[in-house]
């Protein structure tokens, strides 16, 4: 895994203080027709509308949350739809994203290049955003190994190292456990949106 270039987004794993994610997320509404395509695992931000979007900066400075799936009415079919993406620009009224958005979380994601264990305890930013796979419906974000640094300003802080029989530190892509950073997510910042 982590000697191939295979990113997944950020997957929620556990909380910080070891307890278990058991899967827990809000509900919170999506524009209509809302023109971007949305991947489980994707960053996601709060817009002045009050409804959530994804976004594609290397340092979001008012992250949400993580798209975890989406459910809208079909407007072809006419029944309720449950799904890992958003397909852009799809009419639905109803549209409501699934969003990890505990600020506590802490999320698996892969580097696209080798991180040392020294990087441990450094902040990191995301890489160049690209669209994710629409056959399964996953991200392909990755986390940009070389931005491991003490900026405050960027997004998320490595709190671990995955390691396995496909992963280990300092692997050419090396898989990393996150969480945001202090003062980074949304609900953190004492301005509201």
């Amino acid at each position: 895994m982590a000697a191939t270039a295979a990113p997944y987004g950020l997957v929620p794993v556990n909380l910080i203080g070891g307890q278990a994610y058991a899967g827990s997320f809000r509900q919170i509404k999506m524009t209509n027709s809302y023109g971007t395509s949305v991947f489980f695992g994707d960053v996601l931000t709060m817009a002045a509308t009050g409804t959530v979007e994804a976004t594609q900066a290397a340092t979001s400075s008012r992250p949400i949350g993580i798209f975890m799936g989406c459910e809208y009415t079909d407007p072809t079919l006419n029944y309720k739809v449950h799904s890992q993406m958003w397909t852009a620009s799809t009419s639905a009224t109803d549209i409501v994203a699934y969003v990890c958005d505990d600020p506590d979380a802490v999320f698996m994601g892969q580097s696209d290049a080798s991180v040392a264990q020294t990087a441990l305890g450094l902040n990191v930013e995301f890489a160049t955003y690209a669209a994710g796979n629409t056959n399964i419906g996953k991200s392909i974000v990755a986390l940009d190994g070389g931005s491991a640094a003490t900026t405050n300003t960027f997004p998320l802080r490595i709190i671990d190292f995955v390691v396995g029989p496909d992963s280990a530190v300092g692997d050419s892509f090396t898989d990393l456990l996150v969480k945001w950073n202090f003062g980074i997510h949304s609900y953190e910042l004492a301005l509201g949106q």
